[in-house]
């Protein structure tokens, strides 16, 4: 099996890489183009008549230019009136994510796939999928929903974290400008996974807020197809957006990467509280929801965090929440920690299992039965899996088949 690594390097080597979805991957690294946010600056403001120009006008924004503005939309509270305050009329704030990035005149935001153009936020990733596979579900990973499905998975440059273990750093830390990514419309993405017969279309691979406005263009497209959308994220979205998100999805799965606000802080460039408030909107939606914590050695595997994690979510989320504890591989900034240790990983299933979550799972370590489903009732194994491959299901009706005890997930 060919990791992403190898996979992005392999297309990085290859001058004949083609943009037809019949054929995966459809995109290349592209030579000279900008690797921060200030090249992406000197980029855009050169580029009279290429991506930038032609960018289609972003969602979720505000400037003091429009009509009408608020000004709560950008202060924190109300500016005392008795002091002159001044607005940069060509300065726009992004309402996308909790960054609530400022951003101004050819320049872009912290996820560097939305920019200032000429006054404007445009998505610079509308429409340019970088990377385009077939999965098993299961390598979401979501293991409640509709398992043993095949997800045509794809994902844009672009993220507001900084995570410093990033697994897929080659596409969330990139900008539009580094990958070749010929556009492809949203029509055309939901016929590719109809044409494959996949039932799902899974956004995943970097951040998929900072594509929101193609999402839910391929999502209205895909569910047009009998076609389900679900989407892998951090849950750094701000509350309106990720209600319109919501309303697109059958599913989502959100990254919550330590139970720490100093974690969060000084390992991934964010804040725990916007995520723990994804989480609990994307619960009340009644979307499937999965969470994933990618345990990292000496930095989020200590016994306050994974007990405050455990607590929190068998709290606030209940026990049917299915919880996957990942083993991390030393990538990115992070090539001096070793992989997790397997005992690191069982441990914080079974404090978890000790909260009461149901359905508390081991990732990454092929062949652990930590990776099965277990009937919370009768204790036997309802869904077997190997690797990211289902082997077993004895599910009658979304219910054990041995005891009759329901299984909380989306079978059908």
């Amino acid at each position: 099996m060919i990791s992403r690594r190898d996979f992005l390097a392999a297309t990085a080597r290859s001058a004949s890489a083609t943009a037809s979805l019949a054929l995966a991957p459809v995109s290349v690294l592209a030579s000279g183009t900008p690797s921060s946010r200030a090249a992406l600056a000197d980029w855009l403001a050169g580029s009279a008549d290429d991506l930038a120009q032609s960018a289609p006008r972003a969602r979720y924004w505000t400037t003091s230019a429009l009509a009408g503005a608020n000004c709560v939309a950008c202060h924190t509270s109300r500016p005392d009136p008795a002091k002159v305050h001044a607005h940069d009329p060509a300065t726009v704030r992004c309402l996308l994510c909790a960054q609530r990035c400022d951003i101004r005149a050819g320049q872009s935001g912290k996820c560097r796939a939305r920019a200032n153009v000429k006054g404007e936020l445009r998505s610079l990733v509308y429409g340019r999928p970088a990377t385009v596979h077939v999965d098993p579900i299961e390598k979401k990973p979501f293991y409640h929903f509709l398992p043993g499905s095949a997800a045509l998975s794809f994902g844009t440059s672009g993220c507001p974290l900084r995570c410093r273990f990033c697994q897929n750093w080659e596409l969330s830390q990139s900008t539009p400008g580094d990958l070749e990514a010929p556009f492809t419309s949203a029509a055309d993405m939901a016929g590719a996974a109809a044409s494959r017969r996949t039932p799902v279309i899974a956004f995943t691979y970097n951040e998929p807020t900072v594509f929101t406005e193609y999402l839910l263009d391929v999502a209205a497209a895909a569910r047009a197809r009998g076609v389900r959308s679900v989407m892998v994220s951090c849950g750094f979205a701000n509350e309106a957006p990720l209600a319109d998100i919501c309303g697109s999805l059958s599913a989502v799965k959100i990254d919550l990467k330590g139970y720490s606000e100093e974690f969060y802080r000084t390992v991934c460039g964010a804040e725990l509280q916007p995520v723990l408030r994804s989480i609990k909107q994307v619960a009340r939606s009644g979307r499937h929801l999965e969470i994933v914590n990618l345990v990292v050695p000496t930095l989020n595997d200590s016994e306050t965090s994974l007990q405050g994690l455990a607590t929190w979510v068998a709290g606030e989320l209940g026990p049917d929440v299915p919880v996957h504890f990942t083993r991390f591989h030393p990538d990115y900034q992070l090539l001096n920690l070793p992989p997790t240790p397997v005992s690191t990983l069982e441990r914080a299933r079974d404090i978890a299992m000790a909260k009461g979550i149901r359905y508390a799972f081991v990732g990454n370590v092929p062949g652990h039965p930590g990776n099965h489903t277990y009937c919370p009732a009768c204790k036997k194994v309802v869904i077997r899996r190997d690797n990211f491959f289902v082997t077993e299901m004895h599910l009658k009706n979304g219910a054990c088949e041995y005891c009759g005890q329901a299984i909380a997930g989306v079978w059908a």
